[in-house]
């Protein structure tokens, strides 16, 4: 079994300045090797169109990438953000050629839906937490268990003991703690409770893991906007949202104590840095099924490793072969090969943490295969 290596690895600047002109001067061959591949899949001239379905929170990441593609190619791609669980249910109901979401499909799911359905990790997300503690003057420092509790409505004051030991330089104020959570249905909190249930074994054995959670305490937000204007609104008050958003509005976020012990900022290397500390302890983009093929459903929570943040997640699409077609399937492929490996650096401009060079490879090789082995069975 090979040994995925460190793709993002802290170098020093003149070594990421070499390594960026290598890159950026080796993508300019295969951009263009790629792209006359990707045009010569359907004939010259003739449009192609493909639809697809499904989450929001890489739908600015897809649109940019699909409107890029299409001044390439003649292959025209239409996506609707409709969130995770319609980009689910449209692909098993055959009214797409392509689904997205930030939630894998469970394994009841995937029997249920009477066809492989594939999952491509495209780029990594992260949970970032958000607070309004006026005059705190550092970033606020939480620890799984406490964040656990503060959620289960078990610590319920700022002053609390457990919480002014991790913040031993600052004067917590003696207020309410205001829990904000999603009222809709989402990815996002399918990955925050999936980091909950696998650091609390009380959270676990209550509300759990899922896209719809029955929050024990708090008010609800819809969406990362309700969220975030709901804390905003109310001192005292924490919630989370996804870590694009959280930056790109300026929001003050927790330093989340990791698997290592130490304190750490949703920032893109550290997020990166669970997925290639998983990658490397697990194996499971190299781990194969019974029939032979890789289960990419990968978690990346409470990762191994010095500088990873614990929230972190993939987001997938979702490729039904056998209900497309081999030449919309191959289409589709083309498109993640030059996704991932011709314009990865489109996710770092809008904020987003591409996959690790040596996983994305990978995985289109692995997604290659399989399609031309005629044998798409799981992820």
């Amino acid at each position: 079994m090979p040994r995925l290596s460190l793709s993002f690895r802290r170098v020093g600047l003149p070594a990421l300045a070499l390594a960026a002109l290598a890159t950026i001067s080796a993508c300019g061959d295969r951009r263009s090797s790629r792209a006359d591949s990707a045009t010569a899949l359907t004939p010259s001239g003739t449009r192609v169109d493909l639809t697809g379905a499904g989450a929001t929170f890489p739908y600015p990441l897809y649109s940019r990438w699909f409107n890029e593609y299409a001044t390439l190619t003649n292959v025209r791609i239409n996506y609707q953000s409709i969130g995770s669980g319609g980009g689910i249910r449209q692909v098993v109901a055959r009214t797409v050629d392509f689904g997205a979401t930030d939630v894998p499909m469970t394994d009841a799911e995937l029997a249920s839906a009477g066809m492989p359905v594939l999952h491509i990790p495209t780029v990594i997300g992260a949970v970032a937490i958000t607070y309004n503690l006026p005059g705190l003057a550092r970033p606020l420092n939480l620890s799984p268990d406490v964040i656990a509790d503060i959620f289960l409505g078990t610590i319920t004051r700022w002053s609390d003991t457990r919480i002014a030991a991790l913040n031993p330089n600052v004067t917590m104020p003696d207020t309410d703690i205001l829990v904000v959570h999603r009222a809709d249905g989402s990815g996002t909190s399918y990955i925050f409770s999936d980091f909950l249930t696998t650091v609390s074994p009380s959270w676990a054995a209550g509300p759990g893991r899922g896209k719809d959670v029955r929050w024990p305490v708090g008010i609800g937000g819809k969406g990362n906007e309700g969220v975030a204007g709901q804390v905003k609104q109310m001192p005292g008050a924490i919630g989370y949202l996804e870590v694009v958003y959280a930056r790109q509005n300026r929001l003050p976020v927790v330093h989340v104590r990791n698997a290592a012990g130490r304190f750490i900022s949703p920032m893109p290397f550290e997020i990166a840095s669970a997925a290639t500390a998983v990658l490397e302890a697990d194996r499971k983009l190299f781990a194969s099924d019974s029939k032979g093929t890789p289960d990419l459903r990968v978690s990346l929570v409470n990762a191994p490793g010095a500088q990873s943040y614990p929230i972190a997640s993939f987001t997938w699409m979702l490729v039904a072969p056998t209900a497309i077609g081999p030449q919309k399937s191959r289409q589709l492929a083309a498109f993640i090969r030059w996704a991932l490996l011709e314009n990865p650096d489109v996710a770092s401009t809008l904020g987003y943490v591409p996959l690790p060079s040596e996983a994305a490879t990978r995985i289109v090789d692995r997604l290659d295969a399989t399609l031309a082995a005629g044998r798409p069975g799981p992820p």
